[in-house]
């Protein structure tokens, strides 16, 4: 500790935060950057190469007949009002009417009618649902004033869908890398290498190959199994064993362990490719392709080859040299694995890819538009054969509703089911939650991974070293997702694909020599490192520091993408160069000979405006690394940390943390559970969800009467516009005990602090309706209220209705009354023919009525139509709630409590300027949770309040406890934050100095009136006529198996009996004690006759059992005694 001490303690909070302004410009597009970037490049670039991939149809029927596609491009959104008329739709409107904010996909083809070629533009495919703030929304663009004059909150980060008026975020999934060769030990302790594989090309995906270590055996996931490694060797034509050999190497033990396998091939009287590909394709499990042309048996050996194994290698005439040296690496990597060199870490981040959006989604459209393709294929099979006098015209069968329609559901549901790419998944979207403007960022910061969360390993839910800086440590849930639900740092990046063209040319330009060209030795030489362009190989170089020295010279020149990265593995001498989509990356300023190159200059440049965060990256001050490249730099901290080896500077030390945690105020003094804690509960505090709260119609929407910017803030606080949109108020907090009240956590609160509006909160729910027409032209309607007999005044059910039937603005709302008096026609469907027709419909009334514990007001009513033209009616109810015992508080250091007590403000104690205390908590809460942010955190907000100023509480960094108590002393104040205080009580002093000052303290969604349930009678089951389960319900409270058992311990068994049947479902059976079945009415039908029929009372659930046990034909009998015999 001491040596940070020293390093860390001349600096003063201004040096530390110098260069924090370059992060408020990186932050250029908020925390959503990668989802929208990732979404735009779908648009734009992904969608043209899938419709060049499946971009010509034609017919078997007729060979003259052709589709081919020349173009396609998404539109703008809009939205259809009546029959062929558009008009550009906002996000809003689509949430108040339940639409989806979609676009339509349009393309341009050329195709045959007759014998004439036609070129047909813009015709729509179908819609695709727009991301907000993307390149094809309406918000793009715009500024503050322009979005929030169409209803839409300029703070609001986008980067979610609207589908069907719900908003939907598509969660980064996290997955092992493609294309990688990754060595791994299974559970009998074998060596095998992997590697899954992806296609770029839209065609085949995601196959893997194993190879194991006893007489290296080849595994392939489809048709394949287990042919020796040579064969495959031999069949790629390969033919002599020296030239194998040299190619994974001439050492002696590799030459040693791979010996088992040569002599195999001998045994096996394999020696040239020809018998090699016989022997594969006798081993080979045919795959029926109906109606192509029969292929032989090796053929099809050696497509099998060309195709499948290794397919992202790629094979140009039968030319299988490069697979064979990649496998060739492959089992070089076996046999050194076993030697001991390491396996590799399936945790490790470097090896990990995150999916966004964009993939999910081309993988989405590609099988819809595969699915449209072949359906229109059916379509002119099925017609062109057919003679009649118009000619097939392909356009009129092109339906929109299919690609729209697997858009939505897939969106909506979240099922990703496609079964082209074995894929089927659940879950990958959630309704974006909006319970505060923090719960809404974090979830679009959230990765999901694919692991079960019902498995208890320990090994992908750990903190991996390789996070730093990527992931932020704390927030992660508790239980039982821990560590598998993970969320991105403040400022990591997300890469999309690159053009790898240019990288290869470069490659071969910096002299890496060509993998075709070489005999093989020399991949195993020890002076010569292999190098891999996303996994392929792409050659083999001498000087690997140059050929790396010279790539970084180009990236920061701007020659490649600065996203391109370029790191060596010295163990397996590899360099490996990544430009794929989905690696994680940060920014970090450049350092040469020790010293920074970003100057105080560039930074006043950046806050005037002069420089943007771009200017930055291609004048080469400041550049993106990955996890991968990350270790081969050394990587200062702070500016007086570095050395002669330093090769970057750390932009700010506090962006390792994430969204969440960024809001703790010194966090860096807290018990790390507790910061973890509190990233689970800032998402449940209430307070502002955006500037267009009032305008939103949601489900629920909790909302603070006073918000207040914290007097503690961090930096991070001010990146995400936190205090523009706070969720929480500043107490005045005593730390002392108070009555009983406050044992476990539990706080007294003042009552006056209560009546001027402390936590008081405004909870909004809706209700709404559809009108809708059915088939037979009957319609639902609307029906005025119904009025009284005597009185001619309507009813107390429909006393809040409007002449219309809808209730209306302002009133007030008891239990059970009605919304909106719907009524619904009770026949719907069409009346076959030739039955009569009644003369007068009927209706049934289907009221909308108000189902809650305590009255609410009607905010607002909205009539409106939907997608389908149904009329739709929104109705909007509000309920003033204040802070009542059993509501749950929180600060921002996961100091959790519910209010135990509300105290009249004569009886709080007071300090000696006067001041009473809103919160008094208990001190048994510091000790064992040491959350020392807490109290530093009041100091300075003690002090901040005095001065009139903000304090910050920015993670490594912040006001200095040391400034902040002079601070205080100068103010006439204790340094140690204590004042003299009364007791409102008695009247005298207490007998200690109390910790005085306010903290931030934050109302949690979490309120006493939305748990109570208690139940006397009331409803219960149909089928077993016992309580119903559950608070909406109403249900029983249920005395279950483990409470039985502590009756019968304690022999009650009369309250026994009266809570297990006769408070539950006691029921008079009459029984025959001849024939021991159940009777009816006083007679039993089995023996005919009512003389030993006697009357019992049992369960009900036990009468049932009964008859389901008759009903299967076994027949439970009933043995009656006398009482008294």
């Amino acid at each position: 500790m001491e040596v940070l001490g020293g390093e860390f303690g001349d600096l003063t909070p201004q040096e530390l935060a110098a260069p924090v302004n370059t992060v408020a410009v990186s932050r250029v597009k908020g925390l959503v950057k990668q989802h929208i970037d990732s979404f735009n490049y779908f648009i734009n670039v992904e969608i043209k190469k899938i419709m060049k991939a499946n971009e010509k149809i034609t017919s078997d029927a007729d060979p003259m007949w052709y589709l081919k596609y020349l173009n396609i491009y998404v539109g703008m959104p809009d939205v259809e009002e009546s029959f062929n008329v558009t008009r550009p739709v906002s996000p809003h409107e689509c949430r108040l009417r339940d639409m989806t904010y979609s676009a339509p996909i349009t393309v341009d083809i050329e195709y045959t009618r007759g014998s004439q070629r036609i070129i047909r533009n813009a015709l729509p495919i179908g819609r695709m649902p727009i991301m907000l703030q993307s390149s094809n929304c309406v918000l793009t663009g715009k500024t503050p004033m322009e979005v929030s004059k169409l209803n839409e909150c300029p703070l609001d980060p986008g980067g979610y869908f609207i589908v069907k008026g719900q908003e939907k975020v598509i969660l980064i999934q996290e997955q092992l890398s493609k294309n990688r060769i990754i060595v791994e030990q299974d559970r009998k302790g074998a060596v095998g290498a992997s590697v899954t594989r992806y296609c770029t090309n839209h065609a085949k995906r995601q196959k893997t190959l194993l190879v194991s270590n006893e007489f290296l055996k080849c595994r392939h996931s489809f048709l394949l199994f287990a042919p020796i490694l040579i064969k495959i060797k031999k069949g790629m034509g390969v033919e002599s064993d020296q030239e194998i050999v040299q190619m994974i190497g001439t050492e002696e033990h590799v030459m040693a362990s791979f010996a088992p396998s040569l002599e195999e091939c001998q045994k096996a009287q394999i020696f040239t490719q020809t018998q090699a590909l016989r022997y594969l394709g006798n081993k080979v499990r045919r795959q029926r392709m109906w109606g192509g042309p029969k292929k032989t048996k090796m053929e099809e050996a050696r497509e099998l080859l060309a195709s499948l194994i290794l397919t992202h290698v790629p094979v140009k005439e039968f030319n299988f040299r490069a697979k064979c040296i990649y496998l060739a690496v492959m089992v070089r990597r076996v046999i050194l694995a076993q030697g001991g060199n390491k396996v590799d870490d399936r945790d490790y981040y470097g090896n990990k890819r995150l999916e966004l959006a964009g993939q999910l989604l081309s993988l989405l459209f590609e099988d819809l538009f595969k699915k449209f393709n072949s359906e229109l294929k059916k379509i002119a099979d099925q017609i062109i054969p057919k003679q009649r006098a118009a000619q097939f015209d392909v356009v009129k069968h092109m339906r929109q509703d299919q690609i729209t329609n697997g858009m939505v559901n897939a969106i909506s549901t979240g099922n990703w089911s496609l079964k082209r790419f074995k894929m089927d998944r659940q879950g990958v979207t959630q309704v974006l939650s909006r319970l505060s403007f923090i719960s809404s960022l974090g979830m679009m910061t959230r990765i999901s991974s694919q692991f079960e969360k019902t498995r208890k390993v320990s090994g992908p839910r750990s903190l991996q070293p390789s996070q730093w800086g990527m992931l932020c440590p704390s927030d992660t849930p508790e239980g039982e997702a821990c560590g598998l639900v993970k969320n991105l740092a403040l400022m990591t990046h997300i890469t999309t694909d690159m053009e790898d063209g240019p990288i290869i040319k470069l490659a071969f330009n910096l002299g890496v020599e060509d993998v075709n060209l070489l005999s093989g030795e020399e991949l195993s030489y020890p002076s010569v490192f292999l190098v891999f362009l996303n996994g392929n190989i792409l050659g083999v170089i001498r000087d690997n520091r140059k050929l790396i020295s010279t790539f970084r010279l180009m990236r920061r020149a701007g020659f490649i993408t600065e996203f391109v990265s370029i790191s060596t593995n010295l163990t397996d001498r590899c360099v490996y160069i990544s430009s794929d989509g989905g690696r994680l990356c940060r920014p970090y300023i450049i350092v040469k000979r020790g010293q920074p190159m970003v100057k105080n200059k560039h930074i006043e440049d950046l806050s005037q405006g002069y420089r943007t965060f771009e200017d930055f990256l291609h004048e080469g001050l400041v550049e993106y690394l990955d996890v991968n490249e990350e270790n081969d730099c050394h990587i200062a901290l702070y500016e007086h940390m570095i050395s002669k080896d330093t090769t970057h500077l750390e932009i700010e030390p506090f962006t390792l943390l994430g969204v969440c945690a960024g809001l703790i105020p010194y966090p860096h003094h807290n018990q790390s559970p507790r910061n973890t804690y509190q990233c689970a509960m800032g998402k449940q505090a209430m307070g502002t969800i955006g500037y267009n709260q009032r305008n939103r119609i949601d489900t629920l929407m909790y909302l603070l009467a006073y918000p207040q910017r914290p007097m503690v803030t961090t930096k991070t606080i001010e990146l995400i516009d936190f205090e523009k949109l706070p969720a929480g108020q500043n107490a005045t907090v005593a730390v002392m005990s108070y009555s009983g009240y406050d044992i476990e956590d539990a706080l007294i609160l003042n009552k006056a602090s209560l009546d001027r509006g402390f936590g008081r909160c405004l909870v909004y729910k809706n209700a709404k309706c559809t009108l809708r027409r059915y088939t037979n032209q009957t319609f639902d309607k609307v029906m005025g209220p119904m009025l009284d007999a005597v009185t001619r005044k309507p009813i107390w059910r429909h006393s809040i209705l409007d002449a219309d039937g809808i209730c209306s603005p302002g009133e007030k709302v008891e239990n059970k009354q009605v919304l909106v008096n719907k009524s619904m026609p009770t026949v719907t469907q069409t009346p076959l023919e030739g039955s009569t027709q009644p003369g007068q419909l009927q209706y049934r009334d289907v009221p909308i009525s108000y189902k809650g514990s305590t009255d609410s007001y009607i905010e607002k009513v909205m009539i409106s139509s939907n997608a389908e033209d149904a009329f739709l009616i929104k109705i909007l109810l509000r309920q003033t709630r204040r802070p009542e015992i059993g509501d749950k508080f929180s600060s921002r250091h996961g100091q959790k409590g519910v209010c135990g007590l509300i105290v009249p403000q004569e009886d709080m104690p007071f300090c000696d300027t006067g001041i009473c205390p809103d919160i008094i908590m208990n001190p048994h809460g510091y000790p064992s949770r040491m959350t020392v942010g807490k109290l530093i955190e009041l100091l300075a907000g003690k002090a901040g309040v005095l001065d009139g100023r903000f304090h910050y509480g920015t993670a490594f960094g912040g006001s200095k406890v040391k400034d902040v108590c002079e601070d205080l002393i100068r103010y006439g104040y204790n340094y140690q934050g204590k004042d003299y205080v009364t007791s409102g009580i008695t009247g005298e002093p207490l007998e200690a100095y109390i910790y005085f000052g306010p903290v931030y303290y934050q109302k949690l969604k979490h309120m006493v009136l939305d748990k109570m349930h208690a139940r006397a009678r009331g409803p219960r089951a149909v089928l077993t006529r016992q309580p119903t389960e559950g608070r909406s319900r109403d249900g029983g409270l249920r005395l279950g198996e483990m409470e039985r058992d502590c009756l019968i311990g304690y022999g009650a068994s009369m309250l026994l009996l009266e809570r297990l049947m006769i408070s539950s479902d006691a029921f008079e059976v009459d029984v025959c004690g001849q024939c021991g079945l159940l009777g009816y009415s006083g007679w039993c039908h089995y023996c005919k006759s009512s003389c030993h029929v006697s009357s019992l009372r049992i369960p009900y659930a036990c009468k049932l059992l009964f008859q389901e046990l008759q009903s299967m034909n076994i027949i439970p009998r009933l043995k009656l005694s006398r009482y008294n015999d």
